[in-house]
Formats: C-alpha cells, structure tokens, sequence
C-alpha cells in the first residue's frame, strides 16, 4: 500500500501589526492522530489557542515555523517578507510535505508543488492547524517583547495599531522592535 500524501498546512500571523516579526507555520497533520476543534486562530479563544497549539505539537507528523523579523519587513515589504517566512516554514517540516497548502491568494516560490486557498484556515484542517501555531507562536514573542520594551503594552495589543500602541507610539517614538517602514511608526519618529 502507497504511503498516504503529506499535505502540509501553512498560513501567518502578525502582517497587520506595526511591531514584532511576521511568524508562518506549516503542519502535516497525521490522520491517524486527529486533533477536533482545529479552526481558524482567530475564531479561537486565547485558552483553546493555547489548548490546540499543545495538541498539534504532541500529534501533528512535523510542525516548522518561520520569522520574518522587522527589519526584513523594513527592507523587503511586508508580503515578500511574509514569503520568506512561510518557506522557511515549510524548509523545517520532516518529513518534507508532497504538498503545500496557503491560506490565501499567492504563493512563495517552494521547492514542492503548493495551491493558495482563500479562507483555508477556515475549512483546511492544516492551514487551521497552522494558523494556531503562528498566533500562539507570536503571541508568545510578543510578550517576550512587553518584557524588553514596557512602555508599549505589546502583551496586551501584540503590536496592533490599537489607540493604546499609537499613543504610546506618540509619547516614546517607536522601539527596536517597531517595523520603520510603516506609516504610523514613520509618523511618529522622534530623531
């Protein structure tokens, strides 16, 4: 009997925010070991994120993750940025997938062959799978963050533009971990 195809889920978190990295996951589930409940990150509660994250671990077939940090996102753009997240991703998964599949409507160049499906952190179990290992990934960096940099409350908005972040943004110019090139950063440089 064949050996079933690997299908790896990819999808991102953090392109809107105006700090942190972009982080991508990839996930080939294993059939043999379904996870129920895996859906849309952010359709999830922080609780079942953190839940489903520590069964995706514990039971996907390989699980990689990608950072574009912002300095990257400074030089190369946000989307190309979030590209080469996403393959090195999928570069980490092993066993290597037959498949790729992107939540979305463009793909990164990749070694194998991959489809872009609009809405598919919705209704692809991987690309949910996936989707809750970058947010819960991110999250956790940008907590990391709040410690290094508190005047921003980057645990509580993950470096959104959040009325919070823009004025925090106004009053101390943006930190290390601000993306420059975005508008709301660039506004607000005090050098």
């Amino acid at each position: 009997m064949p050996e079933p195809i690997r299908i790896a889920g990819v999808d991102e978190a953090g392109r809107g925010p105006l700090a942190g990295p972009v982080v991508a996951a990839a996930v080939i589930l294993d059939p043999r070991r379904p996870i129920p409940g895996l859906a849309d990150s952010k359709a999830l509660s922080a609780r079942k994120r953190e839940a489903l994250a520590e069964a995706i671990l514990d039971r996907a077939l390989a699980v990689g993750i990608g950072l574009a940090e912002p300095d990257l996102i400074d030089r190369i753009n946000i989307l190309q940025a979030t590209f080469v997240a996403m393959r090195l991703a999928v570069e980490q998964l092993d066993p290597s997938p037959d498949l790729v599949r992107i939540d979305g409507n463009r793909l990164p160049q990749l070694a194998v062959p991959a489809q872009a499906i609009v809405g598919g952190d919705a209704s692809d179990s991987a690309i949910g799978a996936a989707s809750i290992i970058a947010k819960t990934h991110r999250d956790r960096l940008m907590v990391e963050l709040d410690a290094r940099y508190p005047a921003y409350g980057f645990a509580r908005h993950k470096g959104y533009p959040t009325a919070a972040h823009l004025a925090a943004l106004e009053q101390h110019g943006p930190c290390p971990a601000h993306r420059q090139s975005f508008r709301p950063v660039v506004q607000n440089r005090l050098f």
